[in-house]
């Protein structure tokens, strides 16, 4: 039996901290002996958000994936292989790659694209509040922006 409380912290044992403490801080409560693939996912979602959210104010280089200077699919494919889950390189595989999601759906950790037409050409790690963790461009650095258009679409990675 699983008890989830969504946020964007994730305890996978309870011990001591009661459910109701879990529910003030937004964590989840596992029974022991419970796992589940929606668990697993946002565990790993949440960890690429850490990590990206730790490269704050690394160069952005073209073709860079880390670990000090990253493009924005190298910054996502960084993310997620340090929390053990394996992308493609560009933002066009990594949106194929990944399960759309409505935007009333989306979490902490999902893969936010950005699109001209039936084409991606920006990726960045959705942070909650409308943000996003992202290697933006040359002359700039990883940082957490508010998304800026509507022409975006959302990924899980599976």
């Amino acid at each position: 039996m699983t008890a989830h409380i969504h946020s964007p912290f994730l305890l996978t044992r309870a011990g001591a901290v009661s459910a109701l403490t879990l529910a003030a801080f937004g964590g989840s409560l596992l029974m022991p002996g419970a796992a589940s693939e929606a668990v697993a996912a946002t565990a790993h979602a949440n960890e690429a958000l850490l990590v990206a959210s730790s490269k704050k104010g690394a160069p952005y280089r073209y073709g860079a994936s880390g670990p000090s200077r990253f493009d924005c699919s190298g910054l996502t494919l960084y993310s997620y292989k340090k929390a053990g889950k394996k992308l493609p390189r560009t933002a066009q595989q990594q949106f194929n790659k990944t399960r759309r999601i409505s935007a009333s759906s989306r979490k902490r950790g999902d893969l936010v694209f950005f699109h001209s037409g039936s084409s991606v050409y920006h990726v960045g790690i959705y942070a909650g509040s409308g943000k996003i963790w992202h290697s933006p461009k040359s002359g700039s650095w990883v940082k957490l922006e508010k998304i800026w258009t509507k022409k975006v679409w959302y990924g899980r990675v599976r």
